[in-house]
């Protein structure tokens, strides 16, 4: 509802990847890209949760000297063991994309749950993009 939201996961060289079964031990990206598509002006305060499965880990860019790339940053960032939440605003007919580097890490079958951005102050922002099972091959 007046946001637009697409995530996809690529390699670390930057190709599309399906995360539905990966090999333990692989390096990839999610990369979340929000849009303002609504004609309310400049949406101040906007929260993306993004919580990932059991089996893959968030590798923190923030306790290494390397970049992900060319992407934004967040006013405001809680990186947690399984979610990350970010806070930022976004113009209207913006764009903004973050990305996280994560690693699947646990064999097993797991439930990537459904990522969300949202106003958080306004219950007219919302977009959600839903989850899926996934699963962690052995090598």
């Amino acid at each position: 509802e007046n946001l637009r939201m697409n995530v996809e996961y690529r390699d670390m060289n930057g190709n599309a990847i399906e995360v539905s079964g990966l090999s333990q031990g692989t390096d990839f990206m999610a990369i979340v890209t929000v849009t303002n598509t609504g004609n309310m002006g400049y949406y101040n305060n906007l929260a993306l949760t993004q919580i990932f499965p059991s089996g893959w880990e968030i590798q923190n860019q923030r306790m290494f000297e390397s970049s992900l790339g060319n992407f934004d940053l967040p006013s405001y960032q809680d990186i947690r063991d399984d979610r990350i939440y970010s806070y930022f605003d976004l113009a209207y007919g913006r764009s903004k994309r973050f990305a996280v580097k994560l690693t699947a890490s646990y064999k097993g079958h797991f439930y990537l749950p459904g990522i969300k951005c949202e106003g958080m102050y306004r219950d007219d922002l919302a977009a959600l993009v839903p989850g899926k099972w996934i699963e962690v091959l052995g090598n």
